[in-house]
């Protein structure tokens, strides 16, 4: 007989809500859910957002999050080590991320006027994230590192994600583009990664069979469930389509369940 789930792993963007705006039925459906006694944790390769922001920015739609947040900046750090330079080209979650495991952080938008050969080949690596100002420098400059010999860490793979405008260019894109000017294959950290199964399994503490991941992307958050060896719920409340999802939203999820 299947195990009862214990902890539910969402994702955020196209799961809880779209640009912050809540998908209905969605936050009565995480109420439910911690009602039964299940633990929720918001799993999201939105690297942007700072912790507080994360934690914030889904307390604003009434729901109470602090201490249940993963997010691939997160994961992506801990493919640095303490002492490191580290060229950030991403948002300012990226950044505290990368300062939170000791390592020495620079944002790429903090360049300085000289882009000397010393400074471009002092960096250790580069960890690229979604970065809404990227442009032809910032190319310029993580490439330019890059080929200068430091490692290229993408904080997820996702090229795009869900908004209520529709689909808009992710993080994964910016890494690719990098990938390209140095000829470097970059290491991934995020969903369905290695890194970010290793540390979710760390901070949830239990076994796979009492997880239960919710996604809409089967590229994404179903393979990240295979990686876990839990179960997985697709939705079609953001990027897959109606007809190939398992569930219509999370709370249809939510009322499957035993």
């Amino acid at each position: 007989m299947p195990r009862r789930t214990e902890t539910v792993l969402c994702d955020l963007d196209g799961v809880v809500w779209l640009a912050h705006e809540p998908i209905p039925g969605s936050v009565e459906a995480i109420d439910t859910l911690r009602e039964s006694g299940r633990r929720v944790m918001f799993v999201t390769n939105n690297s942007v957002a700072t912790l507080a922001e994360h934690e914030a920015a889904l307390a604003a739609v009434g729901i109470d999050a602090v201490g249940d947040v993963v997010s691939s900046s997160m994961a992506a750090a801990f493919l640095v080590e303490p002492g490191e330079r580290v060229l950030v080209t991403g948002g300012p979650g990226v950044v505290e991320a990368v300062r939170d495991r000791g390592a020495d952080a620079v944002a790429n938008r903090d360049l300085p006027a000289d882009l000397t050969p010393e400074w471009i080949g002092g960096f250790d690596a580069v960890v690229v994230g979604l970065d809404r100002q990227f442009d032809y420098d910032r190319l310029r400059v993580a490439g330019a590192v890059v080929l200068a010999g430091a490692r290229l860490i993408g904080t997820n793979r996702d090229s795009t994600f869900p908004t209520p405008r529709g689909l808009e260019p992710g993080g994964g894109s910016m890494v690719a583009a990098i990938a390209c000017v140095g000829g470097v294959d970059p290491v991934f950290a995020g969903k369905p990664d290695r890194p970010m199964a290793d540390l979710v399994l760390d901070l949830v503490g239990a076994r796979p069979d009492d997880l239960l991941m919710v996604g809409d992307r089967p590229d994404t958050d179903g393979q990240f469930a295979e990686r876990l060896g839990c179960r997985f719920a697709l939705v079609e409340s953001g990027v897959a389509p109606a007809g190939e999802g398992t569930h219509r939203d999370l709370a249809a999820v939510v009322a499957a369940l035993d």
